[in-house]
């Protein structure tokens, strides 16, 4: 191997290296949605109780549409009783919210919304097509829907009460 060599194989990793390096430094929850500012994907579910719950039936609400699983742990262990303590504080001021479970069994999926006490809409997303229309890569992810029906807002991650406030305060 001539001298020359040597050095320009070394050399070559450093533009791998600092690609990695700035992967590494990003969030991923700040990359914005290309959704925001657009309509909102009209869906129809069935919830676990079996009642219906349709977007066009809710227009004039702002919706707080939520992707969780039950085997998100911590993540949607954590934002749980802040969607339900949401639901109660908010649902007299017009919000809606309504969670989309996926990936998931319906027995463990039920079970979570019994340990939690949530009151609130839940429906499995079974094939998944509701999540790949919002463009959902992971859970939890909450969209936030205005009364006109278009994506105002997106969390990543768990919710918190100061995030729940942040977002869904100019939508009132």
């Amino acid at each position: 191997m001539t001298r020359a060599m040597r050095w320009l194989v070394p050399l070559s990793v450093l533009p791998l290296l600092a690609l990695l390096a700035y992967g590494f430094r990003t969030d991923p929850r700040d990359i914005p949605s290309p959704l925001i500012g657009r309509v909102a994907s009209p869906f129809a579910l069935t919830t676990f109780d079996g009642a219906p719950v349709t977007l066009a039936a809710l227009r004039g609400k702002v919706v707080v549409l939520n992707f969780w699983a039950s085997w998100c742990n911590p993540a949607c262990y954590d934002e749980a009783p802040v969607l339900e303590q949401m639901w109660q504080t908010y649902r007299d001021r017009g919000v809606v919210v309504v969670g989309v479970d996926m990936q998931d069994t319906t027995e463990a999926a039920q079970a979570f919304i019994q340990r939690f006490g949530l009151t609130f809409a839940n429906a499995p997303d079974l094939q998944g097509k509701l999540a790949v229309e919002y463009g959902v890569y992971g859970v939890p992810e909450t969209f936030f829907v205005g009364r006109d029906g278009t994506i105002r807002a997106k969390h990543v991650g768990a919710l918190t009460d100061a995030a729940v406030r942040a977002k869904l305060e100019p939508l009132l």
